[in-house]
């Protein structure tokens, strides 16, 4: 089913429409400046505690310091690739975590490494400004190859190096050399460049890797302030969504055409086979591409004044496109894609399917929400930020936080990925850590004088009010989501008026909201913000009660369950019985969902579990679901974690149809 785009709210009164917790004279003071400044873009700190700082933490020492820079920077110093492959984006994806990961543990490995990996990535860029290990011939050319993707991490890795540094000779040279790199890039394949191709004519996949260049072109901007670079932008931007058979990201989007369905949309006769290099298809790519369009979109509503339908269109078709992605794609388990690609997934989840939900496009579908959550204020983004977080994104993470799975099945087992380009490592595993950056990123953002709680987690957690100018800082106590209590205590020192807005999920249907003891005023809703404005003295406390009812999926001769945000998946370590019982569906009413009693856990490698009394069994064997079982069931981010082919977990159950 196609979206209809009128449904699609307008950039000018996203904030208005999406915020239905909040009175018209609230939503009016949120909108007073600039409406369309980014939510969080002052500084905001966030240090986890419990469990999930544990993972973190894990991650942090077992992955991100444990990378091998070297190994990541080698390829650099000998451009002899001639087979299109994708070696020069490793080091980029690894600074993007590896820089603010520093900065939040002070480690002075990491640091070391950061350095050294810097040091040696200015030492590859050759006279003409390029960085990268392809020859000449094969640089920034038509056709196949990664090259324009490679420069796109390398200038990435470049800025995020020149934003964490604050200062100093090293980020300045950090910032001259991706300046240099992408004036290599204008000159070649920007407008009138020497190649005489554009960007989105290299590479594979319609051009959509090599356009996604469009984001470090824009922070290259907005550091620099250099025409030159809104311009390059510019360019892409076309290349992005006027060429017939380019891309497409906007209209195709405002036609309402699920991303599932858009390959070779445009070619003539559409029987034509089409070839992987003009596929529009590619899950991580595409998402990649809309996160460069609405930071193109931000600069340029700025410059117009918001007058620019052509301009709002690009948000526009933003939205449409991860609105479509959610309906049609993503599963329980938040995760998306099959061998990379869309496929209409959703209504396909039940069944088997070879690589689902990558790793990289979980960590590309969750920076985009998180970009979308930022420029709207709208808790649906929040909503499945958390859906991805909790299940596809935690399932990926190795139990000791030193790898992520390149594909985690919803059925059967999970493994190890393979190795890319001879480097002993792949791109999941470079992209892993970036997506609990994004969740760190996101947790508290704030706005004028109101600080968004939009994700719960034990730790601190502290941002600057950009209307005051106030440091505020907040303590949360939690189980979340194994249980639905949340305390949050405000620690910012005196007295201080503002607003805190707490995220209700669109799943709890009864959340209960305290302040030292008494329910607020304001309206709880879920799937909106509850907005508290008072005087907050230190040591006020906020208690949270959600409502983590079970619920009922279903899909063609198949159920599935969720608690709250997390999905539940049954997995052989319990030892009660075949994964693939089927469950008589006849004894489960359109509006039953059976009590998940939680349960001790069989070790430490299972986060949550619980018990449930279901009937299983065909008909003969358990007429019209008299006879209950005992089955247990754990959360999907703990269900078959020890990577091993003999243990595998369910998510989706089959189940008995009657006749």
């Amino acid at each position: 089913m196609k979206p209809n785009v009128k449904d699609i709210p307008n950039p000018g009164r996203l904030i208005t429409d999406n915020h239905p917790g909040a009175s018209r004279k609230t939503t009016k003071r949120l909108l007073a400046a600039d409406t369309f400044a980014q939510v969080g873009s002052a500084e905001t700190e966030v240090h986890l505690t419990g469990p999930l700082g544990a993972r973190l933490g894990d991650m942090i020492e077992n992955q991100v310091i444990a990378t091998d820079v070297d190994a990541l920077t080698q390829p650099f110093a000998v451009p002899d690739e001639r087979h299109g492959r994708w070696q020069s984006e490793f080091w980029g994806k690894y600074m993007h975590s590896a820089v603010p990961f520093r900065d939040l543990t002070g480690d002075a490995r990491l640091a070391a490494n950061i350095e050294r990996g810097l040091d040696r990535i200015l030492a590859a860029q050759v006279p003409d400004g390029y960085i990268g290990n392809y020859v000449e011939e094969r640089r920034a050319a038509a056709g196949r190859g990664w090259d324009v993707w490679g420069m796109k991490y390398t200038m990435m890795g470049l800025i995020h190096y020149c934003d964490g540094a604050k200062g100093g000779e090293k980020s300045g040279k950090a910032l001259a050399a991706a300046k240099r790199l992408c004036d290599y890039l204008i000159a070649g394949i920007g407008l009138n460049g020497r190649r005489g191709h554009a960007v989105w004519q290299t590479g594979s996949w319609s051009g959509m890797p090599s356009s996604s260049v469009l984001e470090p072109v824009m922070w290259l901007y907005n550091r620099t302030e250099d025409e030159k670079y809104l311009d390059f932008a510019t360019f892409i931007v076309k290349g992005l969504t006027e060429p017939p058979t380019g891309p497409r990201l906007v209209d195709l989007a405002l036609k309402g055409i699920p991303v599932g369905e858009r390959n070779g949309y445009g070619w003539k006769p559409k029987e034509d086979p089409v070839p992987s290099e003009h596929s529009r298809l590619k899950a991580y790519e595409m998402m990649s591409c809309y996160q460069g369009l609405v930071e193109y979109w931000e600069v340029k509503r700025r410059r117009e004044k918001g007058n620019s339908r052509k301009v709002e269109n690009l948000l526009r078709a933003a939205v449409a496109t991860v609105k479509d992605i959610a309906r049609t794609e993503v599963n329980l388990a938040g995760g998306c894609s099959s061998v990379e690609e869309w496929f209409h997934g959703a209504e396909k989840q039940h069944l088997p399917a070879s690589r689902l939900q990558e790793t990289c496009v979980t960590i590309t579908w969750m920076r985009l929400l998180e970009k979308l959550l930022a420029v709207t204020v709208e808790p649906w983004y929040a909503d499945e930020f958390e859906k991805t977080f909790y299940n596809a994104y935690l399932a990926a993470l190795r139990r000791d936080g030193g790898e992520f799975a390149a594909y985690t099945p919803l059925n059967g087992s999970r493994s190890h990925g393979m190795d890319h380009c001879h480097l002993h490592t792949n791109c999941c595993n470079a992209n892993g850590p970036r997506g609990f950056l994004a969740f760190l990123r996101a947790l508290i953002q704030t706005r004028e004088n109101t600080a968004f709680f939009n994700f719960y987690a034990s730790g601190t957690a502290a941002a600057t009010l950009p209307a005051s100018g106030r440091k505020v800082t907040f303590d949360t106590y939690t189980h979340y989501p194994k249980d639905g209590f949340v305390r949050i205590v405000n620690r910012t020192p005196g007295t201080n008026r503002f607003t805190l807005a707490l995220r209700i999920p669109a799943w709890s249907a009864k959340t209960t909201v305290t302040v030292d003891g008494k329910p607020v005023a304001a309206e709880v809703r879920p799937g909106a913000y509850c907005l508290i404005e008072r005087d907050w003295t230190s040591g006020d406390g906020i208690d949270i009660y959600f409502d983590l009812a079970t619920r009922i999926h279903r899909l063609p001769g198949h159920v599935a369950f969720t608690r709250g945000p997390v999905a539940l998946a049954r997995d052989t370590r319990f030892a009660d019985g075949p994964l693939d019982e089927p469950l008589r569906e006849v004894a489960l009413k359109d509006d039953f969902a059976p009590m998940f009693t939680p349960v001790r856990s069989p070790g430490d490698d299972i986060r949550m579990a619980f018990a449930a009394l279901l009937p299983l069994g065909v008909h003969s064997e358990n007429p019209d679901g008299a006879l209950p079982s005992v089955v247990r069931f754990c959360d999907y981010a703990s269900a078959a974690n020890l990577w091993r082919p003999d243990h595998a977990c369910r998510l989706w159950l089959p189940a008995e149809i009657p006749r």
